[in-house]
C-alpha cells in the first residue's frame, strides 16, 4: 500500500503565479518598447542611448530583466525536475543554469546602469 503525502493546495502555486506575472510583465514591456521604437522611426546608437538614459526606462527595463530571469529559472528548473531523473546530474545542471542566469543578470545590470 502506498501512503499518500498531502502537501496542501498551495504546492507549486507560487511558481505558477511567478510564471504568469512575469510573462505579463514581459509582454507589456515588449509591446511598450515596440510602440516607442515605432514612434522614434529609427533606432540608431544615439537614439537607443538617449532612450535608455531615462531613469524610468532603466527601472522598467530592470523589472523586465528580473522577470525574464525568474521566468527562465522556473521554466528550466521544472523541465529538469520532470525529465532528468539522476539527482546528481539534475543538481549539476540546475546549478549551472542558475550560475549562468546570475551572470547574465549581472552583465545586463552592468550594461544598463553604465
Amino acid at each position: 500500500m502506498v501512503k499518500r503525502v498531502v502537501v496542501g493546495a498551495h504546492y507549486g502555486l507560487k511558481d505558477w503565479v511567478i510564471q504568469r506575472v512575469s510573462a505579463v510583465i514581459m509582454a507589456i514591456y515588449v509591446l511598450a518598447f515596440l510602440v516607442v521604437v515605432l514612434q522614434l522611426g529609427s533606432l540608431g546608437y544615439q537614439d537607443a542611448h538617449q532612450l535608455l538614459s531615462n531613469r524610468f526606462v532603466k527601472v522598467v527595463t530592470l523589472l523586465f530583466l528580473v522577470s525574464l530571469l525568474m521566468h527562465a529559472w522556473i521554466g528550466v528548473r521544472d523541465i529538469f525536475m520532470d525529465y532528468i531523473k539522476p539527482t546528481s546530474l539534475r543538481f549539476f545542471l540546475q546549478a549551472s543554469v542558475l550560475i549562468a542566469l546570475i551572470g547574465y543578470g549581472a552583465w545586463a545590470l552592468l550594461i544598463l546602469w553604465s
